[in-house]
């Protein structure tokens, strides 16, 4: 039941999904599968070209390499269980379960948002201090700061999954959303939610902040350090790289800012949700995308082990 009695704890939530019109399902469906096939090859497939090429054994590859990981975890969080709900009809989730979602959905964005700082600072150091870059960045320096960043990831999900599911759910259990979002889950408590808003808000801000000030910082530098070029094959050197990071952080921060630095009471459900879907499926999917078709070193790459596999086949035939 949606309703429940004023002294019933919710023990599970009904997901309203995005749609209950059966003529969109199956289309969103189809939709959703080939957006999530599409994040799991360009993710995985990524990963796995960073590993096998020993070219691409570099802290800007292994910073990629650990945000596609974290674009597919987070993707995983969620897609299937959306795709789930398309086809079958299933928009029930258990009270565990939701806060499972929660909280892993919240730590790889979390672990993202400070992989995107880490890689800002990275391209700074190759652009601007280009002859001091493999003493800056060394491979131990690229382990701190991935490691660091899982760390803060995880840390910032259990104090965000804690407060949100500490709050007493006794009434209503029907979720405005198609995934257990903190927002759209916090707005059903029965309990006084001002403070838990409140260290919402202050956590997410602390975490959003810090890294757009290292962001902008590192950049303020490289677009300093740009202009100042002469060499057009410099510029071109350093562009392209930092042109795909510089989107994929636009895309990013532009919908978590709009999502979780507003008061829930203030979201429009509806718009909430597109933006969600831009975010959890979109984003994901879109990241390999954006660090590869600019990139030479990643389409060299690829075309080698294509060839590799290409020759081994042949061989096996």
């Amino acid at each position: 039941m949606s309703l429940m009695e004023n002294n019933t704890k919710v023990t599970e939530f009904l997901l309203l999904g995005l749609t209950n019109d059966p003529e969109l399902q199956l289309p969103l469906f189809l939709i959703f599968l080939l957006i999530y096939t599409i994040t799991l090859v360009g993710n995985l497939g990524l990963i796995l070209l960073i590993v096998l090429d020993s070219c691409l054994h570099t802290p800007m590859y292994i910073f990629l390499g650990n945000l596609s990981l974290v674009d597919f975890c987070y993707s995983s969080a969620v897609t299937p269980s959306v795709m789930t709900e398309l086809l079958i009809g299933k928009k029930v989730i258990s009270y565990n379960d939701c806060a499972a979602q929660t909280f892993f959905f919240v730590a790889f964005c979390t672990v993202e948002n400070y992989l995107l700082a880490s890689m800002a600072y990275d391209r700074y150091a190759a652009v601007c201090k280009p002859l001091h870059y493999a003493s800056t960045m060394t491979t131990r320096v690229c382990i701190y700061l991935s490691i660091g960043s899982y760390v803060c990831g995880f840390l910032n999900a259990s104090i965000n999954t804690g407060n949100t599911f500490s709050l007493f759910f006794c009434r209503y259990n029907m979720i405005h959303h198609f995934f257990c979002d903190i927002p759209a889950v916090m707005v059903l408590s029965c309990s006084d939610r001002y403070f838990s808003e409140l260290l919402l808000v202050y956590v997410v801000s602390f975490s959003i902040f810090f890294a757009l000030l290292v962001i902008c910082i590192s950049y303020i530098f490289i677009f300093i350090t740009i202009a100042k070029m002469h060499s057009s094959a410099g510029y071109g050197k350093a562009a392209p790289t930092c042109a795909s990071h510089f989107t994929a952080v636009s895309i990013f921060y532009g919908t978590v800012i709009f999502m979780y630095l507003l008061p829930s009471s203030s979201h429009s459900m509806d718009t909430d949700q597109i933006a969600s879907v831009f975010y959890t499926m979109i984003i994901p999917m879109l990241n390999p995308l954006v660090y590869s078709l600019r990139n030479k070193e990643v389409k060299s790459a690829f075309t080698k082990i294509f060839q590799v596999a290409k020759q081994s086949v042949m061989l096996y035939f």
